[in-house]
């Protein structure tokens, strides 16, 4: 069972709410003649942006880039936002279920959209819920959220339809990346700590050795096991990985072991994150981490 967000409904904290349109003190965006849009980070804030544009308020409430997104503590505020809302993007698969317990508390819900349900994936117990690391079903998400707005604003449903074709025409140039690196690459060892980049590594062609106990555990927070550490560390003494793609946002003792052994025998070490970066959107976050693990494979 893959961890997911921690809720703690604190009434007495404050918590800032990002807004991609409109203002912070109208978070439900009503009174600016918007539609109201929630999302559970923001990663999928952008993207709805990205698709509504000037037609939305973008409420992201994970949208601080050096969060851990697994120690969110949610808040009242961020109960009547998603009140407000008319269309709520979630991740789902277990990752945010925050989202779904503070929506089973209003009595009129959103609609919501489902990222993981987008994707088509395996819901079983070995999902990779970090779908927005899989262009394919990003730039499927794109379609649902216009088609979405679409049923909620039909009076803008040309304009959302046209801003997510011109989106999904952004997410096919990465996905051209991957594969220029597959075309490359093919077959190539990688090592992570979490599976958080594991779908664009995929796509990319490249094979993710790490034991499944080592980034099992990590992802988990609970201890790795002795051998599963050793195994992982002498992936980069033997030099059987090309290079280590890991998750900056959670690092533990095992992770900075893992970390020097990779600085330690010359393996090329590329930090990714959960969620975006500050000062970048999804097309220009996802380019730098493609350009990284190209670099790194280059080395």
């Amino acid at each position: 069972m893959k961890k997911s967000l921690a809720l703690v409904v604190a009434t007495t904290a404050a918590l800032a709410l990002s807004a991609c349109s409109s203002s912070d003190s109208d978070p439900g965006g009503a009174a600016t003649g918007t539609v109201a849009v929630v999302t559970s980070t923001n990663v999928y804030g952008d993207i709805a942006a990205q698709v509504g544009g000037d037609l939305v308020h973008v409420t992201a409430i994970i949208d601080d880039p050096s969060a851990d997104p697994h120690s969110y503590e949610a808040s009242a505020q961020t109960q009547l936002a998603l009140s407000r809302a008319a269309l709520v993007v979630e991740n789902g698969g277990g990752y945010d279920d925050f989202v779904d317990t503070m929506l089973d508390a209003i009595s009129t819900e959103p609609v919501v959209v489902n990222a993981v349900e987008v994707s088509g994936k395996d819901t079983g117990g070995d999902l990779n819920e970090h779908v927005w690391y899989d262009f394919p079903t990003v730039r499927a998400l794109a379609g649902t959220i216009a088609d979405e707005l679409s049923s909620i604003d039909a009076d803008n449903a040309a304009t959302y339809a046209a801003n997510a074709t011109a989106f999904q025409a952004k997410v096919d140039d990465l996905i051209a990346e991957t594969d220029a690196i597959k075309a490359e690459h093919a077959g190539a060892g990688v090592a992570i700590t979490e599976p958080v980049p594991l779908y664009l590594l995929e796509n990319a062609g490249l094979v993710n050795k790490t034991p499944e106990a080592f980034s099992e555990a990590i992802e988990e927070e609970t201890d790795v096991p002795p051998a599963a550490l050793k195994d992982t560390i002498a992936l980069f003494s033997s030099h059987a990985v090309d290079a280590l793609v890991y998750n900056s946002q959670t690092t533990g003792t095992e992770t900075e072991r893992v970390l020097s052994a990779a600085k330690d025998a010359g393996v090329p070490v590329v930090p990714v994150t959960e969620t975006m970066p500050e000062g970048r959107d999804y097309v220009s976050w996802m380019t730098a981490n493609i350009d990284a693990v190209r670099s790194a494979l280059a080395s």
